[in-house]
């Protein structure tokens, strides 16, 4: 047990298949249903984003032509894994999310004159929450008893201009998922302690 084990409100099993046990899967078994694939998303969609904005935009590639198409964009080293996961979906985030302003947040609606001004200011906030998210994304899928596998090995010009041609999406990264296959994991790689990342000024 850690002291973060000690400390959540959640069981240790939890933790474990969530945090501490949890790891990148490279292969990958069984079957995800369309409604496990609805129920990632609906977790995903309750973790914090600026202005409650949700940038993010899934798309879950299952058919052999799309996942065709998908892995030949990808780095060498991605490309097996992700042909035989049993979904894979495709991140990215809306490059118009704050015309939705009136959805996500119609009771504050005076930041939106901000970005209707700076497009660049847009792209970036877009795109950082989407990051963010992509981060509830993954947590979502462990929560659920599945492994992720996320990639940003893949030319995302080439994804983009296969699967978002009207330039409404901007992906960033790739992810496997599915129950862990066949020598799914190597030796486990280290990770920095409390003292080497976290100071308190």
């Amino acid at each position: 047990m850690t002291i973060a084990h000690e400390e959540a409100v959640i069981d240790a099993a939890a933790v474990d298949a969530i945090f501490a046990e949890a790891r990148t899967a490279n292969s990958f078994a069984g079957e995800v249903s369309e409604e496990q694939a609805q129920a990632i998303y609906e977790l995903t969609k309750f973790g914090p984003t600026a202005f409650n904005s949700q940038p993010l935009r899934v798309t879950y590639v299952r058919s052999d032509e799309a996942r065709a198409k998908l892995v030949e964009a990808l780095s060498p080293g991605n490309k097996a894994k992700t042909a035989s996961a049993p979904l894979v979906a495709v991140l990215s985030y809306d490059t118009a999310w704050h015309q939705q302003w009136d959805k996500f947040l119609p009771v504050y609606a005076a930041p939106k004159a901000m970005y209707d001004a700076d497009p660049e200011f847009t792209a970036t906030t877009g795109n950082n929450n989407a990051h963010l998210q992509a981060g509830y994304f993954i947590l979502a899928v462990r929560s659920l008893g599945f492994a992720a596998g996320p990639m940003t090995g893949a030319d995302f010009a080439a994804i983009d201009a296969e699967f978002f041609p009207a330039g409404d999406q901007k992906s960033f990264l790739v992810v496997n998922i599915g129950q862990p296959g066949p020598d799914a994991f190597g030796e486990a790689k280290p990770k920095f302690a409390y003292e080497d990342v976290v100071r308190t000024v």
